[in-house]
Parts: structure tokens; C-alpha cells; sequence
């Protein structure tokens, strides 16, 4: 066998070789080694990738920290875990060399000011008002000559449209719409209507008519300005003076469309008696607004996370006072946690849950997790989850990691939870930046 035919034999082993360990498990695991790695300052992170093999992992030891050791490079056994002390916020990246020579990856890792927040649990009253008047329904006007019409209908209205301005004023007040109305008949001229239709503005002409049972003018619609409910507080960022809440966009009841939020108020609020899920109908908490005038903190915001504003004080009645660090949706993983909620009056306790489900996001997604309520105690009291749960924050080892959202209704002990990286981002606490990764508002 000749030299050549040596060389060809040699690379047929090597790629058989090299195929055989790429379809190995542990190496699986080490290919698995993120492209970037984000942390909070000050966090310890664990990776355990299980691969026998020993590798060179070079940082800069100014932000980072390997092991616990203060060198820029480092021999580490990637069978053993491996820990990250982050030193300082910025960006940095790590070098990973197999058997110290061969390089295999280089991770792109960003360190994020600490950030730490206080966990809610507290049942609170929502009010908002809409920014414009919302259209939920058609109702029929008899006019003069008998005929029943709806003039919105006619217009071109449909429900969950959003009525901003008439005659190029801006409204939001369904109270005002008679006057107006009754002036338009009176002198025959039609109103001009500019609505809002999935994020875009249009307009329309829309012709009162003199109801001749009712002896007014009518426009022959339904319309809602304002919207009131009980859910949970999420969390309270007391260097932002901002919080988050409810975990899922407030829509409204009829059209199931969002309600897009001109101005509202949290208020506190006390549990009355709760109706226990059961499969097939899931429950509720029964509250009442505890004093309409002690206002918590208003409502800026309304997205498919929860709600969000300001709140200039630490909220009454908290589990703890203290602040918990936060979780990136890529930390949250399954196993046992703990959710912080009412199920009486404004005491807010601390009951067991699962994680039976982490999806993998890498953008903004509800439906993050699928929790399942363990606690003994909460499922006698509430069957599961229950209306007004959503938004009790989800917490697992002693880091805030999310929020409960919705019910499953043929499962009231199971139900989905988003992550609270996303709420954080609706909250301005995190702002995402154009090359993806995270930082803190200043």
C-alpha cells in the first residue's frame, strides 16, 4: 500500500471516527454549547454539558470568572459542571479549545446590570378606560317609515372597532355620543367617524336615525368605553417605580378583541370567597375593591403580557418585603416551584407547583411554560387555577421566573405561565436591543 493510498485510508477512518462521536450522546451535549450566553452581574451560572473530554476556556477575568479562578485561561473537565461568575455588565466573549488546541467555539456572552425586583401576589381591582369608544355590537333602529337598519352597521362599522374621533374631536366617553348624535339628526348632517381597525385609522360617514319607538336618535350600535376586573400583581421594580401584572392582555368580553388603554388605575382589592374550578368550568376569585380612593398605581400599557405602569410605593400586604433576582427564559427549567397568590382576604401565600414544561423562545411568545398546581392545601381550596390567579408570580430556587396566564378548562390543575423576562420588556425594566441581546434601563 502506497503512501497515497495510506493518506485515503487514514481520512475514511478519521470522518467514520469523527461521525461516530458526532452521534454520540455527550458529544450532542457539548454541540449543544450556546452561540451566546447571558447573564446578570453577580450571577453564578452552571453549565453541565457531560462530555469526558477536557477543553482550554479562555475569558477575560475582569468579567468573567471560571471556576472560581481569577486567570484568563483556564483547563477545565467538561464532564464535571462548569461555573460562571459574572464580574461586571458588558460584553465578552469565551473561547472553548478541546484538548487545549483544537478550537470548537467561541460564545459571545453578555453580562447584564443586576436586577432585582419585589414578587406581588396581591389580588388588585383593574380599572381602564379605552382610548376611544370600542363597537360590540349592532342593535336595530325603527325608523319613520318602519324599516329597521342599523346605521353604524351601514357605515361600515364592525365589532371591536375603535371610534377615536367625530367631526375630528377626539372622544372617549360613551356619554357623549347621544348629544352628539341628537345634534347630527337635528341639523341632517351626518357625523364623521374616524376609527381604528387593526392598528389602522379610517373613516366613514354615519347618519344618525330618529328611533320612532324609542323617540331618539340612534346610532345603532353598542358601544363600551371602560372596563373593570380583579387579577394579581406580578411584580413591583422599586428602582424603576414601575410594576406588572395579570400576565395576558385585558380584552374585552364581547368582541375578544384588546382594549387599548387611554387610562386606568390598580386599587386594592380583598378576596371574598372563591368558585372552585372543576373540569370543564374553571373557577373564580369572588373580591371587592377595598378602598376605591387608595389608588396602587395607574395603567400605561395593555399587551399580551399583562398590564403595566407606574407605582410610586411598595405595595401593602406583600409576602416579603425583600427582592428576588430574576430569571432569563433560558434559566426557567422543569421541576418543582412555587407560586405566590390569595385565596383569602389580602394574605398572600406561597403554594407548590410543578414546571411539567419549558418551550424554548428566543423572542418575545406567550405560553412559555406548563405549570401544574402539587399544593394539597391550594387544590382543596381553589380546584387548580382559577379566574383572577393570572399574574401570581412563579418562583423557582429563590428567583422570579414567571407568571400564571390561563387555565386549562379540562384541566383546572394545569395551566400555561409566560416568562417574566417578556413582562420585564413591557415594562421597560429590559429593553431589547438591536443586536438581540438585553440591557437594563438606565
Amino acid at each position: 500500500m502506497n503512501s497515497s493510498q495510506r493518506k485515503r485510508w487514514f481520512g475514511l477512518v478519521l470522518v467514520i471516527f469523527i461521525c461516530m462521536i458526532g452521534a454520540s450522546t455527550p458529544f450532542q451535549h457539548f454541540a449543544s454549547i450556546p452561540n451566546e450566553l447571558r447573564l446578570f452581574s453577580g450571577q453564578l451560572k452552571r453549565l453541565h454539558y457531560g462530555v469526558p473530554v477536557h477543553a482550554k476556556v479562555t475569558v477575560d477575568p475582569q468579567m468573567l470568572q471560571i471556576n472560581g479562578s481569577s486567570s484568563n485561561s483556564l483547563s477545565v473537565n467538561l464532564n464535571e459542571p462548569l461555573s460562571l461568575q459574572s464580574n461586571q455588565s458588558g460584553h465578552t466573549k469565551m473561547k472553548v479549545k478541546l484538548f487545549g488546541k483544537i478550537p470548537f467555539k467561541t460564545v459571545k456572552v453578555n453580562v447584564v446590570p443586576d436586577l432585582r425586583v419585589i414578587p406581588g401576589g396581591q389580588t388588585i381591582g383593574v380599572k381602564v378606560k379605552s382610548s376611544g369608544i370600542l363597537v360590540v355590537g349592532h342593535h336595530q333602529v325603527t325608523g319613520s317609515d318602519g324599516m329597521k337598519k342599523s346605521p353604524g352597521e351601514a357605515a361600515g362599522l364592525q365589532l371591536g372597532d375603535l371610534i377615536v374621533k367625530i367631526n375630528g374631536s377626539n372622544i372617549n366617553e360613551v356619554q357623549k355620543i347621544a348629544k352628539l348624535s341628537e345634534q347630527a339628526g337635528i341639523n341632517k348632517q351626518p357625523l364623521d367617524v374616524t376609527y381604528k381597525r387593526d392598528g389602522r385609522l379610517s373613516q366613514t360617514k354615519l347618519t344618525p336615525v330618529f328611533d320612532a319607538e324609542d323617540k331618539a336618535w340612534r346610532l345603532g350600535l353598542y358601544i363600551r368605553d371602560s372596563a373593570a376586573g380583579v387579577g394579581t400583581l406580578t411584580f413591583y421594580a422599586p428602582d424603576q417605580g414601575v410594576y406588572g401584572a395579570l400576565g395576558h392582555v385585558i380584552t374585552d368580553m364581547d368582541t375578544q378583541t384588546p382594549i387599548e388603554v387611554g387610562e386606568g388605575q390598580i386599587l386594592q382589592s380583598s378576596v371574598t370567597s372563591i368558585n372552585k374550578s372543576q373540569s370543564g368550568e374553571p373557577g373564580e376569585k369572588r373580591a371587592h375593591f377595598v378602598k376605591e380612593s387608595k389608588v396602587l398605581g395607574n395603567v400605561e400599557r395593555n399587551t399580551p403580557f399583562g398590564i403595566f405602569g407606574k407605582m410610586n410605593e411598595v405595595p401593602t400586604h406583600s409576602y416579603s418585603d425583600q427582592s428576588l433576582p430574576v430569571a432569563f427564559a433560558e434559566d426557567v427549567k422543569e421541576g418543582p416551584a412555587q407560586i405566590l397568590t390569595v385565596v383569602n382576604g389580602q394574605k398572600v401565600e406561597r403554594f407548590n407547583i410543578e414546571i411539567a414544561h419549558v418551550s424554548k423562545q428566543t423572542g418575545p411568545a406567550t405560553k412559555g411554560m406548563v405549570i401544574k398546581i402539587t399544593d394539597k392545601q391550594l387544590l382543596s381550596k381553589t380546584g387548580g387555577i382559577v379566574q383572577g390567579m393570572s399574574g401570581s408570580p412563579i418562583i423557582q430556587d429563590g428567583k422570579l421566573v414567571g407568571a400564571v396566564t390561563h387555565v386549562f378548562v379540562n384541566d383546572p390543575s394545569s395551566g400555561y405561565g409566560c416568562f417574566i423576562e417578556w413582562m420585564l420588556q413591557d415594562a421597560g425594566v429590559l429593553l431589547k436591543s438591536t443586536n438581540g441581546t438585553l440591557g437594563e434601563t438606565a
